[in-house]
């Protein structure tokens, strides 16, 4: 894991991958989001992680406030995980890592679509200019200070 202190790194992305960067944290949220799992027992029988790994990773989802905890039934051991406004927020970085995947990983095609429920069309994403629409690939992008960076040199 990456280090908690960023005085040589002022990134956002360092800082994600505090949270959910470590191998099963985007399955789960993936799971909880995508296939509606919201229970510990179905999680773990999804994605055949240990119980005490499963349970660090979901208590570090509600510290981060990616999942609220609720109790459904009469027994303290009964709760669920329900992704909040934060942990939604991760969807498109699902379907574009799953995009990656289904390019580089996929010989046979990509085993799953993301499909729009509403008209039926395949979920694709992308990156475009809110300006004029352009749809951008890396060398249309360059990187500046934002309100939160230090100065030029702390991007280098």
């Amino acid at each position: 894991m990456l280090g908690r202190t960023y005085e040589a790194q002022n990134c956002s992305a360092a800082r994600a991958l505090e949270v959910v960067g470590e191998r099963w944290s985007l399955l789960i949220i993936r799971d909880a989001l995508f296939r509606g799992i919201t229970r510990f027992t179905d999680f773990q029988r999804s994605l055949g992680v240990a119980p005490n790994i499963l349970a660090n990773r979901l208590d570090g989802f509600v510290a981060a406030e990616l999942m609220a905890q609720h109790q459904y039934g009469p027994s303290a051991q009964q709760r669920e995980y329900l992704p909040t406004d934060k942990g939604r927020a991760l969807q498109p970085v699902i379907i574009a890592l799953t995009a990656w995947g289904d390019r580089w990983y996929a010989p046979q095609g990509p085993p799953i679509d993301f499909i729009h429920t509403h008209c039926g069309t395949a979920v694709r994403q992308d990156t475009h200019c809110p300006a004029c629409g352009t749809t951008l690939s890396p060398q249309d992008v360059r990187v500046e200070p934002g309100p939160g960076g230090r100065h030029r040199a702390a991007l280098a």
